[in-house]
């Protein structure tokens, strides 16, 4: 089912430096720090999480041969994207994330480990920008083009049709009798190392639903709300009784409602 929704914006209170110190470390590394190929670690109030480099690069985006007839019109044409360098989040945003930095947490489906879900953009945005804060990084949602990159596997790309295989079961929660979201890292990563961008719960991007082009494109972001008809969402959820939303290249959006099965993964630039 495709859905999205309309970008809003807020101002936040800005966060004492004091309790940024306190709350928020870098444990592995950091561009700044001189480690500009690994992944980063962040610890905020005790919740660890890791962001994945993604070594930028060209790639072919949309209805490629390995996506067969199960490709969508609105994957086509298929197109060449060059992108820079960037971070990715090695999960979905957890619930025990979500709750340290935003205080509450919505998810219909309640767990620490599970992907935090339930969310209106604006929570997204909102989370996005306090985390930001608190870590004195600047996060944001990836871009569609960066979303289906790093789903790719990136330049470490084996043209699977999913997140990490052909075979569906092996990297995604999808077709869920019981209707409920999964602990993330319950399945196989792909290439890069990032878990569950097939399936689990549908992701936020930071891009407005439109056509595709056959023009070649440099870090695209797509922003014209007055076309569009919601935020661009990507991945798949647990409902997906076939798993078609699951592909690599499988595109949905979002009106503006809200249900269990969205949630949100970060990235951040590397630079």
């Amino acid at each position: 089912m495709k859905k999205i929704i309309a970008l809003a914006l807020f101002v936040l209170a800005a966060v004492p430096m004091s309790a940024i110190n306190e709350m928020s470390k870098p444990t592995v590394g950091s561009p700044e720090d001189g480690i500009d190929k690994e992944n980063v670690s962040f610890t905020v109030k005790g919740v660890t999480f890791t962001m994945v480099f993604v070594k930028g690069g060209t790639f072919m985006m949309g209805a490629t041969k390995e996506q067969g007839k199960d490709a969508k019109k609105d994957e086509r044409p298929a197109h060449n994207v060059t992108l820079s360098d960037y971070y990715i989040g090695e999960t979905e945003v957890t619930q025990a994330l979500y709750e340290a930095v935003m205080g509450e947490n919505p998810s219909d489906n309640v767990g620490a480990d599970l992907p935090a879900e339930t969310l209106y953009i604006v929570d997204c945005l909102e989370f996005i920008e306090k985390l930001s804060a608190l870590t004195g990084r600047t996060f944001r949602l990836p871009t569609e083009a960066e979303w289906e990159y790093a789903a790719r596997g990136g330049n470490k790309s084996k043209g699977y049709k999913y997140a990490g295989s052909d075979n569906l079961s092996e990297v995604a929660w999808f077709n869920d009798k019981d209707y409920k979201s999964h602990a993330v890292k319950g399945k196989a990563p792909n290439e890069l190392g990032i878990y569950d961008m097939s399936g689990n719960v549908d992701e936020y991007c930071a891009d407005d639903y439109l056509p595709y082009s056959k023009k070649n494109k440099d870090n695209p972001m797509v922003e014209n709300p007055g076309k569009s008809k919601g935020q661009v969402v990507r991945g798949g959820n647990f409902s997906d009784e076939k798993g078609d939303g699951c592909r690599v290249s499988s595109r949905g959006y979002t009106p503006g409602y809200v249900f269990g099965s969205l949630g949100l993964r970060i990235a951040m630039s590397a630079n």
